[in-house]
């Protein structure tokens, strides 16, 4: 794909919307904009004004200013239509919008001169107000909003399809040391950045039955008639990029009854019947991600991604019909990307639509569906892949049930010709599990209908080739491919850094917001005393603000002085945050055994979130807790070790943790991490990483250089072996005496208050059968951190390692995966965007921009 200049915007002639007092970008047009807003969009006088009152008014004021570039971009698409891209995902974890989109306008400074004619000294005060929408949760969200926000930036026309949460996974509160789930009600001050679109509402059906029939041309057909309906209500959030025209879209479907009130069940006392079916449709857009250990939970889950797949698919074919063409061209105008399995059942939908809605042949369907859709894996754990138990699918989705088992017998057929007589093949590609109960392999279904497969680093796309999908590998070799994930250099570290990034433009000018590749001429600075020390001033004061925020959250004082040594992620087993907590046990047993020298004082701060089903991973936060409540009432510990639990972990907190670390811990079991997303968000950052080689921790050494990156574990084949040799845990706790002690005082209560059997269970899983391997990787992972504390001591080599990895950090931005996805997978091109003068061009759906 050849790149294209951003655009620079240009003041346009009087007339245009851009032009308007609206859509003024000076401190002046912003402080009106504040004012008008807070008078008749929310009825208040400056006086009286809260901080939410003033964040809501100038979220509207910045809204206004989005508004050109977003109905230039959508009127574009109509004029001349193009290929665009459709971003399917239950998740976009977007994190607060305001100061992003400040930035991408270039109106902060603006922004925080307008605010202090209201007696608002600092924009970080308004920042603060802002919720963060629970629209996501973990890195599977993160990276879809940071892909939406390059294409933008990168002037590629894109809809992002989910789904709008009224309620987000949880809040996380720490109580006793338990994670305590709290409902994230993060809708509840309103929310500014959506633009509600009732009359694009889509009607999605559930259960009932099929019948056949012939219709007018004499052509056998098939019908679905559910028995329950939805409504799927369209909000659109505004994705601008940076410094360009292109502002894209972020469409979010809630679901609305068909029919809010049966007065009738209402009128002869049934008071509960009479709301029943709008309180049942509605529940499809609660919640993110429902408990999926119950079949009412289950049942809940697949008909939310049927639901905001199905919206999202008679979307994109209704805007063909509109602009006048053929479905049979879907292809040429849009590309489907499937984040992960769960918008998978789009490949039976797409054929649903596309043979009984637009009657179709099945060749032709098939053709245009296969064609158009693309598959990402992000996992290679068994448990997330998702399979849906056949009843269960059936009863929701019979039509879909019928088209699978008609997509899986023309499958097979080819595969019968491929391996005559191989019934085990068969099995093994078959779209339904026959393995006990009967199931939907999802994932074999977005194989079987996508045209390209990618993996999200070197290692897992490898993986999935050699373990995960083997068989399907050697059928369709030209269908798989890698794009490694990548992270936005403007959220990241614009946003979330301001000292490195004046540092940086500085050095480099500002263009390497665009273009992270300019960051190597750094390189050239790495023996400048005077530049390093400008370097690492950047970090403390990073540094500085984080420890101010711990304090006011946990009441723990650290020392920014120390190493930050950090692991912020989801709470789960194969992160090992028990690895890390086990090391951290070490580490104290030094210091009160009088073996502490030459240990660098460490601030350990761990941070995320365990899924409320999942006890292991909520033990291994108790247990982290445990060990920060004895080490930090220790006095032998000033100084040398702190041990801190962040609660409620999320984007806005991590724009405060990524800049301030020193160490970051990718500790994962090798070949379990598919990528990961933070490991490239602490490098680009100036965070050196203590990893094993698993995901994009193997592009990360090889692209910051192996001399500073902290390598230790043992690599994927390593483990493999272990596995099917008969792995024994106690052998290596055996081995360590260090280990042996740490495992002892654990036994002992020592980090339990004296229950011996709180954390019995961790340790029955460490020296059991040790599933992810802890105990086989500790000693060398403690060797490495000892090597940490050796580099730590020489601070000038600290600086200049944590500078090389910043310098060579440009291939994790996002705009190079989204380069990768546009000429590898989706053949798309930039379409920059001209916003003409005429204000009826805007207005006047008659006239279109040229």
């Amino acid at each position: 794909m050849s790149s294209t200049k951003p655009l620079e915007l240009k003041l346009p002639t009087p007339g245009c919307y851009s032009d308007h007092e609206r859509a003024g970008i000076g401190a002046d047009a912003v402080f009106d904009g504040i004012t008008e807003h807070l008078f008749f969009t929310l009825g208040k006088l400056a006086p009286t004004a809260s901080l939410h009152d003033l964040y809501m008014a100038l979220s509207y004021a910045v809204r206004d200013r989005l508004m050109t570039r977003y109905l230039a971009s959508q009127e574009a698409i109509r004029a001349k239509p193009q290929k665009t891209v459709a971003y399917l995902s239950a998740e976009f974890l977007i994190g607060p919008q305001l100061n992003n989109n400040l930035l991408n306008l270039g109106i902060q400074k603006e922004a925080e001169t307008a605010l202090k004619r209201f007696g608002i000294q600092s924009l970080g005060h308004i920042l603060e107000v802002e919720e963060e929408p629970g629209l996501g949760n973990g890195g599977l969200g993160r990276l879809a909003a940071c892909y939406m926000e390059s294409l933008a930036s990168l002037q590629i026309p894109a809809t992002g399809y989910g789904i709008r949460y009224e309620f987000g996974i949880f809040n996380q509160l720490i109580r006793d040391g338990w994670q305590v789930e709290v409902t994230d009600k993060w809708l509840k001050g309103g929310w500014p950045w959506e633009l509600p679109q009732p009359d694009e509402a889509c009607f999605v059906g559930f259960g009932g039955r099929t019948e056949n029939y012939i219709d007018e041309n004499g052509k056998y057909r098939s019908r679905w008639i559910p028995t329950e309906h939805a409504i799927g209500i369209p909000h659109d959030v505004p994705v601008l990029g940076y410094q360009v025209n292109t502002c894209n879209r972020l469409r979010l479907w809630r679901a609305d009854a068909t029919e809010s009130f049966d007065f009738y069940a209402f009128n002869i006392g049934d008071y509960y019947g009479a709301v029943e079916e709008k309180v049942a449709s509605e529940t499809l857009s609660k919640v993110l991600y429902p408990n999926d250990g119950t079949d009412e939970g289950r049942r809940l889950r697949l008909k939310q991604q049927h639901f905001f797949v199905s919206c999202s698919l008679q979307d994109m074919l209704r805007s063909l019909e509109k602009r006048g063409i053929a479905i049979e061209e879907f292809s040429k105008h849009w590309t489907v990307q499937l984040n992960d399995t769960h918008p998978a059942i789009a490949v039976a939908e797409m054929m649903r639509l596309l043979i009984d809605h637009y009657h179709l042949e099945w060749e032709k369907a098939w053709e245009v569906t296969n064609s158009s859709v693309a598959y990402t894996n992000h996992t290679l754990l068994p448990e997330a892949l998702e399979k849906w138990d056949l009843d269960l699918f059936s009863s929701l989705l019979p039509r879909h049930l019928e088209l699978i088992y008609e997509i899986n017998r023309r499958f097979l057929q080819q595969v019968r010709l491929r391996y005559p007589g191989n019934d085990l093949i068969l099995r093994k590609l078959s779209i339904i599990d026959e393995d006990g109960g009967k199931a939907i392999r999802m994932a074999h279904l977005a194989t079987i209908g996508a045209h390209h497969i990618n993996g999200v680093a070197s290692l897992h796309s490898d993986l999935i080739k050699r373990q995960l999908l083997p068989e399907f590998a050697a059928l369709w070799p030209e269908k798989f491919t890698n794009v490694t994930n990548g992270v936005t250099p403007r959220r990241w570290v614009a946003l979330a850094n301001p000292e490195l990034s004046k540092l940086l433009a500085e050095e480099v000018g500002t263009d390497w917001i665009t273009n992270m590749e300019l960051l190597t001429k750094l390189e050239n600075k790495q023996l400048d005393k005077s530049f390093l020390e400008k370097f690492g001033a950047a970090k403390l004061s990073g540094k500085r603000k984080l420890a101010g925020y711990i304090h006011r959250q946990t009441g723990v004082l650290v020392d920014p002085a120390s190493m930050f040594d950090v692991q912020v992620k989801r709470i789960h087993q194969y992160k090992r945050q028990h690895l890390n907590a086990l090391q951290v046990i070490a580490q104290y047993l030094r210091i009160k055994n009088g073996k502490a020298q030459g240990m660098a004082p460490r601030t350990v701060i761990f941070g995320g979130k365990a899924a409320p089903g999942y006890f292991m991973a909520k033990l291994i936060i108790r247990f982290i807790n445990g060990i920060a409540e004895m080490v930090n009432a220790d006095p032998d510990m000033d100084g040398r070790l702190r041990v801190v639990f962040l609660p409620d972990y999320n984007v806005k907190l991590g724009e405060q943790v990524y800049p301030a670390t020193d160490l970051s811990e990718q500790i994962s079991t090798a070949g379990k991490e598919a990528s990961g997303t933070g490991n490239m968000k602490f490098a680009m950052n100036g965070a050196l990483t203590i990893g094993t080689l698993d995901g994009a921790n193997i592009e990360i050494r090889e692209q910051v250089g192996a001399e500073n990156f902290f390598l230790f574990g043992k690599t994927e084949s390593e483990i493999m072996k272990l596995r099917n040799n008969n792995y024994d845990p106690k052998s290596y706790i055996e081995a360590l005496p260090e280990l042996s002690e740490a495992i002892r005082l654990i036994e002992l209560g020592h980090f339990s208050n004296g229950d011996t059997e709180l954390f019995q269970p961790l340790l029955n899983s460490l020296t059991g059968n040790d599933p992810f391997f802890v105990m086989a990787d500790f000693a060398d992972y403690l060797r490495s951190q000892d090597n940490v504390s050796r580099a730590w001591q020489d601070r000038e080599e600290w600086n200049r390692m944590s500078l090389i990895n910043t310098a060579r950090s440009g291939f994790f931005s996002s705009d190079r995966s989204i380069r990768e996805y546009c000429e590898s997978i989706w053949n798309v091109q930039p379409f920059p965007v001209e916003i003409t003068c005429d204000v009826n061009s805007l207005t006047n759906s008659s006239n279109k921009l040229s």
